[in-house]
């Protein structure tokens, strides 16, 4: 592997259940600030901090000393040269690199990360025999917010405590201490490495460069044995390091164990989407992105659906879905789930309704296995569809509303709230207020499903679908507004050519526009926004379309739905093509090879086994913001399990189930 450039791009991760997690470049090669060894949530699934953001090693044999990191510092300098000894990295069950050395040793260099607990293994062993190498590791620290940067300081202390072969740093007051339990040798060293430059952070437009501490290093002769160094937060280890244990025999446990953990799951996907499942409290959530999202109220319903049901994980999506039940307030859920003392932000409009898709469809999968919800868990997960129905029934923050027609009027000025979500300063860059498509997707479905429940949300239902079907359809452009009622003047239409307009057809349990409107829909749509990551948010040639995502902050955010693709909205695309082709096997194996292939095939790239968050809007669609994102693994898992399995599996699988 000689390809720096591509070894740069492509990222790996290891998560570990509590929000926290380990990632990097295959190169080694730090580009972003949350490139760590050690990235901790001292309150899972929040209050992320770095604790060790990298490392430098090398390896020393008679014939010479060779690097086996790199680094990039400013100005644009990649030192070491580690990297261009990488002969072999692969991703799964974990991360692990061959490097081989000018003299031809040849080493292997692995680490994966705990789950249920802050812990990082790194091993070393030699694979050529009778050699000596002499291994040293310098970890780099810090013990900052996982957003800011570290410079250095006269703050921090390098001191360690050091007990047998457990050294342990505590660089500033009121973060965990940084554990290191080895099988080497410890040597005090202190210094600061200063001006590492982050690639990818200086094309965003941000800081990007930070300086690091080196408090020493660990040394180990390969010929002896395996290599170990395990790197905890101190009261996050929950338990797995023991002050008493051979470092070499715990590493040898933790590694049987997690490697039994991560073969329950029958495919790398299912791995993958193990990721986002993590503790909040005494339940789960769903993290919506790696590496700087936490758990967000329309990304988590949006990709239950795949991460837990498609994937039969219902005990999981249960938890969460009676976490969220309980922060119901006028109607809204948060867009993001409230920490223990901070203010909720209840500024989204359809995240409360994704929510009851994601309600109705958990309990029709344990139906359909042929299980029961306890009764006060059915009644509790009723009782928030009620309260949400009749809070937005009545009228709620933001102007949120049901309107004379049965439709759902939403918006203010300055506020965004749907899941076009960009705002810059004051300056709401897709406003969308009056009645967007997609929420009368949702609300309409909503209703639909409350009133298998609730006789009182029949005539709503039946009132707002009879609106829906007269207002929404643009005769003349033959597709869908995307805004009636614009700024709730009545009778105005948005008619740009955005894409939620197939959440009128496809991706929820019921369609509004079918025949051969729902048909003319679905064929713009693959003509003008389809492409093989996903959707455009914004047709080209429209006013605003924008065809690449790069620039600083405010660049970024203003074309973030203007153009810029989102892979996730493939799941809702294929399945409303699916929809107006006909649900036979041979249409759905016809959407599987031409829309899902190349989404799959993406899973190799950037965020390694995982789909990216956007993709610039023309060819060749590089890939862009989180590189590990939920919804849009969700989507792609949800089309490969549930809407283009085959029919006949579906009832084998039916069948086994009951």
């Amino acid at each position: 592997m000689n390809d720096l450039a591509n070894m740069k791009t492509d990222e790996w991760l290891e998560p570990d259940g509590l929000g926290g997690f380990a990632s990097g470049t295959v190169s080694g090669i730090r580009t972003r600030r949350y490139h760590a060894l050690l990235l901790t949530a001292t309150k899972p699934p929040s209050g992320r901090v770095v604790l060790v953001n990298g490392f430098d090693s090398w390896v020393e044999t008679g014939a010479g000393t060779f690097s086996l990191s790199s680094q990039s510092y400013n100005p644009d300098v990649v030192h070491p040269d580690g990297a261009q000894r990488i002969e072999q990295f692969k991703a799964d069950l974990w991360p692990q690199w061959i490097y081989a050395l000018e003299d031809g040793t040849k080493i292997h260099f692995e680490l994966f990360a705990c789950n249920g607990a802050s812990v990082t293994v790194l091993a070393w062993r030699i694979l050529t025999r009778k050699r000596k190498a002499i291994l040293s590791f310098r970890p780099f620290l810090s013990g900052r917010d996982y957003h800011s940067m570290h410079h250095e300081n006269g703050a921090f202390r390098f001191e360690p405590q050091i007990q047998g072969k457990r050294v342990v740093w505590h660089p500033y007051t009121g973060l965990p201490g940084i554990i290191a339990l080895s099988n080497g040798k410890y040597f005090h060293q202190p210094d600061w490495y200063r001006n590492f430059l982050y690639e990818q952070e200086r094309a965003r437009g941000l800081d990007f460069a930070e300086d690091l501490a080196a408090p020493g290093a660990f040394s180990w002769d390969l010929s002896r044995g395996e290599a170990v160094c395990i790197l905890a937060a101190e009261g996050f280890e929950n338990g797995l390091l023991t002050i008493d244990a051979p470092p070499e025999k715990l590493a040898v446990e933790l590694r049987r164990a997690e490697l039994r953990r991560r073969q329950k799951f029958s495919l790398p996907l299912d791995r993958s989407a193990d990721a986002y499942l993590v503790k909040r409290g005494a339940g789960k959530t769903i993290v919506a992105g790696y590496p700087w999202f936490t758990d967000w109220g329309r990304d988590t319903f949006i990709a239950l659906r795949g991460l837990c049901l498609a994937t039969e994980r219902l005990d999981e999506a249960r938890d969460i879905l009676l976490e969220w039940a309980g922060v119901v307030s006028e109607g809204m859920l948060p867009n993001r789930f409230p920490d223990q003392g901070d203010e909720p932000e209840y500024n989204s409009v359809d995240a409360s309704l994704w929510y009851i898709i994601a309600v109705h469809e958990f309990l029709q999968s344990m139906k359909d296995r042929g299980e029961m919800v306890s009764p006060w868990q059915e009644k509790a997960l009723q009782e928030a569809v009620e309260a949400i129905l009749t809070g937005y029934s009545r009228g709620t923050r933001y102007g949120i509303r049901m309107d004379q027609d049965g439709l759902l009027a939403a918006g203010v000025p300055g506020v965004q709230l749907t899941w076009m979500d960009a705002k810059i300063d004051d300056w709401v860059v897709t406003p969308r207020v009056g009645k967007p498509v997609e929420v009368q997707a949702l609300w309409l479905n909503a209703l639909w499903i409350a009133s298998h429940f609730s006789g009182r949300w029949k005539k709503p239902f039946a009132l707002g679908q009879q609106s829906f079907c007269a207002r929404f359809w643009n005769e003349k452009g033959g597709y869908l507004y995307d805004v009636v009622d614009v700024n709730h003047q009545a009778g105005t239409v948005d008619a740009l050519f955005r894409p939620n307009q197939i959440l009128a057809i496809g991706g929820l349990p019921i369609s509004l526009v079918a025949g051969e409107r729902a048909e003319r829909v679905v064929e713009m749509v693959t003509q003008r926004l389809w492409t093989p990551l996903g959707l455009r948010s914004l047709a080209p040639g429209e006013p605003g379309y924008t065809p690449r995502y790069e620039g600083g902050v405010r660049e970024r955010d203003g074309v973030y739905h203007q153009g810029t693709v989102w892979p996730w909205l493939i799941g809702p695309f294929v399945e409303a093509w699916v929809r107006v082709h006909g649900e036979s096997d041979d249409a759905k194996l016809e959407a599987r090879t031409r829309f899902l292939t190349p989404i799959l095939e993406h899973l190799d790239k950037a965020g390694l086994g995982h789909v990216s968050e956007i993709a610039d809007a023309e060819p060749p669609h590089m890939p862009r913001g989180c590189p590990f994102q939920a919804w849009s693994l969700a989507e792609a898992m949800r089309l490969d399990r549930v809407v283009l399995a085959a029919v006949e599996e579906q009832k084998r699988a039916s069948s086994r189930l009951r």
